[in-house]
């Protein structure tokens, strides 16, 4: 459901677009969300799910079900994903985002637009790449970033994803910023990394925000502040309960 006005059903079943904002994790909207709904429609508990998890550093679109329509997460978090990522070249990070501090510095006089565009069309198509061991992954049932917290290593594989179109939006050295279409599973962190690795540098992102998942885009997504201002409308009620 996109940000606009109409009578609908959450108990029944609805897809909801949302803007994650900074700093939340994908749980933290699809909670909030959940305990707004119970509220305004007086009941214990209502089914809420999404389609795809974005890091807590990271931004953009989040696309929820509620009710019935959580049957679908699955078909909708399968649809490609349409990202823009600013990386620092010439730094690394453990997390390869700010989640941590800048572990390692390497030179970047060498790197020029060419050069990353050169870059970028290497890692067009299927390519293969290791999840970051700050990621949700399971390993014996404990998700990874818990592992690498305790100083272990998580010993993950890497896997085949799709990077349908990378295109290079700006180059600020040390900064440039990319638009991605890529495959469900994609770890933008993980492809930052192995760009820095490719371009004999290192890098991480300073920023990812998601635009877009399957035809789903965040300019048609509530904020959840918008969300619950606009529920009486989409409710036909004349308010909520606060």
């Amino acid at each position: 459901m996109e940000a606009t006005g109409g009578t609908r059903d959450f108990l029944e079943g609805e897809i909801l677009l949302f803007d994650k904002p900074y700093g939340w994790t994908s749980f933290d909207l699809v909670g909030k969300v959940r305990n707004f709904l119970s509220r305004q429609l007086k009941v214990k508990r209502i089914k809420v799910g999404h389609a795809g998890t974005l890091d807590p550093l990271a931004t953009g679109l989040m696309v929820l079900c509620t009710g019935k329509a959580t049957r679908q997460v699955d078909q909708l978090q399968a649809q490609e994903k349409e990202y823009v990522a600013t990386l620092k070249l010439g730094a690394t990070t453990p997390s390869f985002d700010l989640e941590t501090s800048e572990e390692s510095q390497y030179p970047t006089a060498h790197i020029t637009r060419e050069k990353v565009e050169e870059c970028l069309l290497r890692f067009t198509g299927l390519i293969t790449q290791v999840p970051p061991v700050f990621s949700a992954v399971k390993i014996d049932g404990k998700r990874a970033y818990k592992h690498a917290r305790a100083g272990h290593d998580p010993g993950l594989k890497a896997k085949t994803v799709e990077i349908m179109e990378i295109e290079l939006l700006d180059y600020a050295m040390p900064l440039v910023t990319l638009r991605i279409r890529c495959s469900k599973g994609t770890y933008i962190r993980a492809l930052a990394r192995d760009i820095g690795e490719d371009l004999q540098s290192g890098a991480y992102l300073t920023a990812l925000r998601r635009t877009r998942s399957g035809d789903f885009y965040v300019h048609n997504a509530f904020t959840f502040e918008k969300f619950r201002e606009s529920f009486p409308a989409l409710t036909g009620k004349t308010s909520y309960n606060q």
